[in-house]
């Protein structure tokens, strides 16, 4: 693990480098995960590596930019991650989520601010698509809660909350969920940051959903948010899974 504050000489230069060569391929790209949340919340934690979020159509020349340069380079999972390597540090390269239901589009571009990540000039995911992707991490090995806590805690009164609805709106009760455990976590500062209007809007939603007939399908949508724990419902207990998109 790397401490970001204190980086080893030949990790600092594997970072550098990687950032050179993906401004010098002309790919559009931007820095998520542990380097984002230090751009947003000031966390600085160990990581392994540097997750690079990119479109779909990107990653291929990515790959063959690194591969020329000698990296090592993994098309991991075809329908969302590849790597890049130079032993023992790596590079994940991210173009959907494992449910597939985070795409990188280009309106994340657009959006994304600028900042400076040793000593380089890059753009962050924005910080509504990096709440959006997290939501939907709630596994054992890892849950992303305490992330999105801390976002909204040092981010929250300049997120776009619209936005954020509007992306999550199908999948609003993980909004609503995690709302309330900001409640919980900061009870001194929540009705600062959380707006009440949303807040209210999704506990009538909550509400609501007991004057709906019930769902004719035994379904289980636990499966977007845990793809190992919810297998038992889906082989065992009968349990339709939610259909998500494939390549």
């Amino acid at each position: 693990m790397i401490h970001l504050d204190n980086p080893p000489e030949d990790c600092l230069a594997f970072f550098q480098d990687t950032l050179r060569l993906l401004q010098e391929n002309g790919c559009q790209f931007m820095v998520g995960g542990g380097l984002a949340m230090f751009h947003y919340t000031g966390i600085i934690r160990p990581t392994k590596d540097m997750d690079i979020f990119c479109k779909s159509s990107e990653y291929p020349k990515i790959l063959k930019h690194f591969a020329a340069s000698g990296y090592k380079t993994e098309l991991t999972d075809v329908r969302w991650l590849a790597k890049i390597y130079k032993p023992p540090y790596f590079i994940d390269i991210i173009f959907d989520s494992v449910n597939h239901n985070c795409t990188v589009e280009q309106d994340w571009f657009d959006r994304g601010p600028e900042g400076v990540l040793f000593d380089t000039t890059v753009r962050y995911m924005p910080a509504e698509e990096l709440v959006w992707c997290k939501l939907y991490v709630q596994n054992r090995e890892r849950h992303d809660s305490a992330d999105i806590n801390h976002i909204w805690l040092k981010y929250g009164k300049k997120l776009d909350w619209d936005r954020l609805l509007a992306r999550m709106d199908q999948h609003w009760h993980l909004l609503l969920a995690q709302m309330l455990i900001f409640q919980f976590t900061y009870p001194h500062d929540y009705r600062d940051i959380l707006p009440k209007d949303l807040f209210d809007q999704l506990i009538k939603r909550a509400a609501d959903q007991y004057e709906l007939p019930p769902c004719l399908e035994k379904v289980c949508l636990g499966p977007l948010i845990d793809q190992t724990q919810y297998e038992i419902d889906i082989k065992e207990w009968a349990y339709k899974s939610y259909t998500i998109k494939t390549v």
